[in-house]
């Protein structure tokens, strides 16, 4: 009975699949390469069916043993020279006889050549200048081959089409198939004691259209692998800009914000010790829910919400004694930009209590804009940063954009909208 076995690519069994408890970078990246497997692009995911006792025989060797396979089958084909090589046995001895035996073993080895080296899909195209002289030499050896063999030594023919085939990899070698046939139909007519062998023309033509059409299939399957590879790095890579993105935008907030209590800490230590307290737990707080956030960002479990940004950045202006205007209500916000304002909001806090120096903020949201302005600093010349770059990503998959321009106020205007640009 055969059995089914799933492999993955490049992923050794068992990898990833011990945990130490306790161990939350354990966890994060035995969550990682979930993810990994969860967006990996499909294909990359093969079951192999195996026969009865090679239930352990990993593809990686089955792949070799292929390549050795292979090149046998072709070279396999050579047997059928031994039609010209029994005519020239046969023939009257003397230096003909020699001659001959000796051309059709020599076209026998190039043939294996040619095999073993350019028959595989990892064979190289060799370019025509370099391929001429070696198939014009293979031509002189069919010709050798007549001396004794007489008609019998154009066989060979067949292999100078297959070895052309192999070399080029190109439709203009059926060109020697074409000539073959000719030289085939022509030449035992004019020769005296020949027969005439039209049916090999036949054997000429299949060999040149089976081989030609099996060179395209390795090449064209040869392609699609190294375009799964690729596809495959690219989904890596991508992914791990959606973790640098986010990465960012989440502890690029979360120390900010931090970094502002420790200050107002710092100033209130002396005096009034209480609220210098009740600053710090809140430090400790907001640490605890950044490796919060981290880990659920990793895990996939964390969400964003647009309420939660709201009200954080209520806490954020004030620890900072920032005056805001801050929405009371999301409810005529359409739940599919929620999460976008929620990230946007987020961008705009970090960029005030980082760079603004702000003494007032104002956000404003509508059904289709989040807007929002400070009388900071404003905008610098190249004001975009790499939160500015994750949220017009964003954005742009939501199918909005992103605007950066002077408030009214004086300072630093984010605004997110899906309205039509206005002209």
């Amino acid at each position: 009975m055969s059995s089914t076995r799933e492999v993955r690519r490049g992923v050794p069994s068992g990898a990833g699949s011990r945990d130490c408890p306790g161990d939350s970078v354990g966890a994060v990246t035995t969550s990682w390469r979930g993810r990994l497997r969860d967006n990996w692009p499909q294909g990359d995911t093969a079951l192999y069916v195996t026969r009865p006792g090679h239930e352990d025989l990993p593809p990686g060797r089955a792949r070799r043993t292929m390549r050795v396979i292979g090149p046998v089958m072709g070279i396999v084909w050579a047997v059928f020279l031994l039609q010209p090589w029994q005519s020239a046995w046969d023939s009257s001895p003397g230096w003909e006889r020699v001659v001959s035996l000796v051309a059709i073993a020599g076209l026998a080895l190039s043939f294996a050549w040619v095999v073993l080296t350019h028959a595989g899909p990892h064979g190289q195209t060799m370019a025509p200048r370099r391929a001429a002289p070696f198939l014009l030499g293979q031509t002189v050896l069919v010709a050798l081959a007549c001396l004794a063999a007489d008609q019998d030594g154009l066989v060979g023919l067949v292999f100078i089409c297959v070895s052309g085939i192999f070399l080029l990899r190109d439709p203009r070698a059926l060109g020697l198939a074409l000539w073959s046939s000719v030289v085939i139909v022509v030449v035992p007519r004019f020769v005296p004691g020949w027969d005439t062998i039209d049916d090999l023309v036949i054997s000429v033509v299949l060999a040149s259209v089976a081989v030609f059409g099996f060179t395209q299939l390795v090449m064209r399957n040869r392609q699609l692998q190294v375009a799964r590879d690729e596809v495959a790095v690219l989904a890596v890579e991508r992914e791990r800009e959606r973790i640098a993105r986010d990465m960012h935008d989440v502890l690029g907030h979360s120390l900010t914000v931090i970094s502002v209590k420790a200050e107002l800490a710092a100033k209130l230590f002396a005096v009034d010790p209480a609220r210098s307290r009740t600053e710090m737990l809140e430090v400790q707080t907001l640490a605890r829910t950044a490796l919060a956030d981290v880990r659920g960002m990793v895990t996939a479990t964390r969400a964003v919400t647009l309420a939660g940004e709201l009200a954080g950045a209520r806490q954020a202006f004030d620890s900072a004694a920032i005056e805001a205007v801050v929405p009371g209500t999301i409810d005529e916000v359409p739940d599919e930009l929620r999460v976008l304002f929620a990230w946007a909001i987020r961008e705009g806090t970090t960029n005030v209590l980082r760079h603004s120096a702000a003494s007032h903020v104002q956000i404003v949201m509508t059904a289709d804009t989040l807007t929002v302005d400070d009388d900071g600093t404003g905008p610098a010349a190249d004001e975009r940063g790499n939160g500015l770059h994750g949220l017009v990503e964003r954005a742009r998959s939501a199918g909005a954009r992103v605007e950066v321009s002077t408030s009214p106020l004086g300072g630093f205007r984010l605004q997110v909208t899906t309205r039509e640009a206005t002209p």
